[in-house]
């Protein structure tokens, strides 16, 4: 076994040196604008069950786009159609059932209104987001965000205050949804590099040949072992960026970059659901020259494995912003 370790070692040799010298070279590169264009959605980022309302209700006046519905929905419920808050609120778009009598909508024309029915429930919320924004179209500032304000705090407040009111909950609600719009958007500019991937990658490199462990989170009653997921998570926060503990949930930490655009430091993710980001089962650490750092399964140890596999699913690079965005981030 200690042989076999030994000439995996060998035999990546080269890609440790190659790891190095990309390290360097990623603040060497990236910001350079690829082209413009209208919103799109990042691959699997929304549940394909979802998708299609999404992108057309997600166009439904200029103060919306696909991204920022799909945020949204990912804020108030995680896509869950059966999401109940303790405030009462219900469904995929969480509406108070006041709300919902007033503003509901029967978006598949089958002559009801069910809070409950994504079908109604998504038309419902991008057509309230869209009367929001014609309430607040006067007010100064970015019509979007006065847009989410008004759907948090209530038009009459963003009317007041001239803009986002001085509310803690609602100028965190619009931060948010923002910040992870852009994890739901198809990059339409080169991405930026993320300034903590050396740390994160020196982390998971340290931990090469440490043996896999389910549930793992590298603690000392673990004998310093991890999963997949909680060695992604303890290599990013080891440069200050806390992220969930779950693979799919990690992947809304950032944008998506593109294969041939991806640099060390972004995290990788494997599914047997290419069209959807929920069922994603796998997550690793990408190092360059097509390999990654991960904690594949029981019985093996943290290693290099290549990402260019049937069921890779895409990358995310993390940024700090993005991972705190997260509303299942602990």
């Amino acid at each position: 076994m200690r042989r076999a370790w030994i000439v995996a070692i060998a035999a990546v040799g080269c890609v440790l040196s190659f790891v190095l010298l990309l390290v360097v070279g990623v603040y060497l590169v990236g910001g350079n604008v690829a082209g413009g264009g209208s919103v799109g959605l990042a691959k699997g980022a929304v549940p394909a069950a979802y998708k299609t309302l999404v992108q057309k209700w997600g166009n439904l006046c200029p103060a919306l786009n696909p991204a920022l519905l799909a945020a949204q929905l990912y804020q108030e419920s995680g896509f869950n159609p059966r999401a109940r808050s303790a405030a009462a609120a219900e469904g995929i778009a969480q509406f108070i059932p006041g709300t919902w009598a007033t503003h509901g909508v029967d978006g598949d024309g089958d002559g009801k209104r069910d809070v409950w029915d994504p079908d109604d429930a998504i038309p419902s919320a991008a057509s309230y987001d869209c009367e929001l924004a014609r309430y607040v179209k006067d007010v100064p500032g970015d019509l979007s965000q006065n847009m989410l304000a008004a759907y948090n705090a209530g038009a009459y407040a963003v009317i007041q205050y001239r803009g986002v009111p001085p509310y803690a909950e609602t100028r965190n609600y619009v931060k948010t949804i923002k910040t992870l719009e852009k994890s739901f958007a198809a990059p339409v500019t080169r991405l930026d590099p993320s300034k903590q991937a050396a740390g994160a990658i020196a982390y998971a490199q340290s931990k090469l040949g440490t043996p896999y462990l389910w549930g793992g989170n590298g603690t000392a009653d673990q004998g310093g072992r991890f999963d997949c997921s909680g060695l992604t998570k303890a290599a990013y926060e080891s440069v200050g960026i806390t992220l969930p503990r779950v693979a799919n949930d990690q992947y809304n930490a950032g944008p998506h970059p593109k294969r041939e655009e991806l640099l060390p430091g972004d995290l990788v993710f494997f599914s047997d659901d290419l069209t959807n980001s929920r069922a994603i089962r796998h997550v690793g650490i990408y190092v360059g020259g097509g390999y990654m750092i991960d904690a594949p399964r029981t019985g093996a140890v943290i290693r290099f494995d290549p990402i260019d596999t049937p069921d890779y699913f895409g990358a995310t690079r993390v940024t700090e912003d993005g991972a705190k965005a997260l509303p299942t981030a602990v």
